[in-house]
């Protein structure tokens, strides 16, 4: 399993999550078990092939990372969508939004652009053209933030 299709597991994991409201490494042990796993991948091809151990163990840390964070995520998600109440972006499209910050902020052996852009990737897969414009800007924006305390020290 790639690390794009981790990713993508990892989307549906905290999708998955925003509706049972069950404990990260719950979701990932009943999701992950090997005959459930296995019934999937005639619904989606993401479930085709399971994760090596090193995937596991990026979607253990992603998926719980992203539930003991969702308050925080989501604050930066309200200050970058301008506009739009959080209430108001799909929860699809949330959840991403929510690995790639996670990813840029807490994940070190994932750079920024390949958080966003597969972030914008899986928007435009799930939820549209659109969608993936959407979250290039909300999280371009946020990725800048990052960077303008530093900018401005050094002038």
């Amino acid at each position: 399993m790639t690390r794009a299709n981790a990713r993508e597991l990892a989307v549906h994991l905290i999708y998955g999550r925003n509706f049972t409201g069950e404990e990260p490494q719950q979701v990932v042990n009943i999701r992950l078990d090997k005959e459930y796993y296995s019934q999937l991948s005639d619904e989606n091809q993401v479930y085709a092939e399971r994760p090596s151990r090193a995937q596991m163990a990026y979607l253990d840390t992603v998926v719980g990372g992203v539930a003991n964070r969702e308050e925080e995520l989501n604050a930066q998600i309200q200050k970058f969508s301008i506009g739009w109440d959080v209430s108001r972006i799909s929860r699809l499209t949330r959840s991403i939004m929510q690995l790639a910050m996670f990813e840029i902020l807490y994940v070190e052996d994932v750079p920024t652009g390949v958080a966003i852009s597969e972030a914008v990737r899986l928007a435009k897969m799930y939820d549209g053209d659109d969608t993936g414009a959407f979250v290039n800007g909300i999280l371009g924006t946020f990725a800048r933030s990052l960077n303008a305390p530093a900018a401005e020290e050094a002038e």
